[in-house]
Parts: C-alpha cells; sequence; structure tokens
C-alpha cells in the first residue's frame, strides 16, 4: 500500500512540474528544494531523487561543516544536471561554482553588490513590496510565502489563495510558492507559479 502512495505521490509532482515548466522562463527550474538541518537532515537522499531540470537551494545558518557539505552538494546537484543556490553566501557560493545565491527578505539589501556575479539570484518575500524590492535588485525570482499551513518554526499565517494569485498577477518576476507544498496541493498552484519546498518533496 505505501509504495501505491508513494507512486501516486510522484505521479501528482511529475503533473505539477509539467504544469509549471510550461509557463515557467526557460533557465529557471520549475521546483526548489530548500535544505533545513533539521527537518532534511540528510539532503542528499532527496536531492537524489528530484526531478531532472529541479532546483537546490542549500542553507547552513553557520554550520561549521558547511564548506564541505556545499561541495558535496553541489558535486552531487552537478552530477544530475540540477540548479544549485546557496543561501546568503555569495563567498561560499563562488567557492563551490554554485550557479547561484538565494537572498533572504531581511538580508536582500547585500543583493546589490552581486549583481551580474551569478548566473540566477532568487529572493524571499513577504509582501508586494518585497517583491518590488527584489525586481528593482534585479533578482531573477522571487520566493512567496507562506501559501499553504507549514510546520516550519518560520513559517507565518498561510495566504488565501486569493491573496497568493494577486500578489504572483501583479508580480514582474517569476514567482515560487512556498509553504506547506506537496503532491496533494502543489497542483493548486502550478499554473501560476513555480513550486519550493523542504519536506514536501
Amino acid at each position: 500500500m505505501e509504495l501505491k502512495h508513494q507512486a501516486d505521490r510522484a505521479r501528482k509532482w511529475r503533473a505539477a512540474i509539467r504544469n509549471v515548466d510550461r509557463h515557467f522562463p526557460a533557465g529557471l527550474p520549475a521546483c526548489l528544494f530548500l535544505t533545513d538541518p533539521e527537518r532534511t537532515p540528510d539532503p542528499s537522499a532527496t536531492i537524489a531523487n528530484l526531478p531532472i531540470g529541479s532546483g537546490v537551494i542549500y542553507r547552513h545558518f553557520g554550520a561549521r561543516d558547511r564548506h564541505q557539505v556545499a561541495e558535496t552538494l553541489a558535486a552531487l546537484s552537478n552530477a544530475r544536471g540540477l540548479v544549485f543556490l546557496i543561501a546568503a553566501d555569495p563567498e561560499l557560493a563562488l567557492s563551490v561554482d554554485a550557479d547561484g545565491v538565494h537572498w533572504p527578505e531581511a538580508r536582500l539589501g547585500r543583493a546589490r553588490v552581486w549583481r551580474h556575479r551569478f548566473a540566477i539570484q532568487t529572493a524571499s518575500a513577504h509582501s508586494r513590496r518585497a517583491i518590488w524590492r527584489a525586481t528593482r535588485l534585479g533578482m531573477d525570482a522571487v520566493l512567496v510565502s507562506s501559501v499553504f499551513p507549514s510546520r516550519s518554526k518560520s513559517a507565518g499565517r498561510p495566504m488565501c489563495a486569493p491573496r497568493f494569485r494577486h500578489l504572483v498577477s501583479s508580480s514582474d518576476l517569476p514567482v515560487y510558492g512556498l509553504g506547506g507544498l506537496n503532491a496533494r496541493n502543489a497542483g493548486r498552484i502550478s499554473s501560476i507559479a513555480g513550486l519550493s519546498g523542504v519536506s514536501g518533496f
């Protein structure tokens, strides 16, 4: 029975990703996996099962072994044809030849210095103003949260579907939905946004 459920989840993810691919700009992955030391202690296992063309955002939160882990994840991502970004650490991203940097909203001001240094730069955004700021700073896409109820300690109250759609429609940048995404609900936003998550994959 569990194998049947796994196959059903995989089928739903594939369908949602195909929907994103139909409208997302070339060069941007349809889905982004964000690492988390507590919720995804073995990110290599998740990366090994991501669809080709997906993306990975390594969030090290100052871990002592971040250089070693970044090198390992960069090599694995490269071998599987995945886009590899590092959160809030452009120096580390350069040292492991990552594709780019992901900026938390609170650190977005640093991104200006690193314009044109990476193939892709993304940013977190929780409001129209934050999306506008990311656009002005030359980001390639924004991750907007929280779309659905999430177990993340940092997740805010989930926004209603109309509000998320309004943010997407008013954005000049491609938008990834973040927060509570899983195989059951990814299809609800895949026609208007990319998919991003931590444990949902």
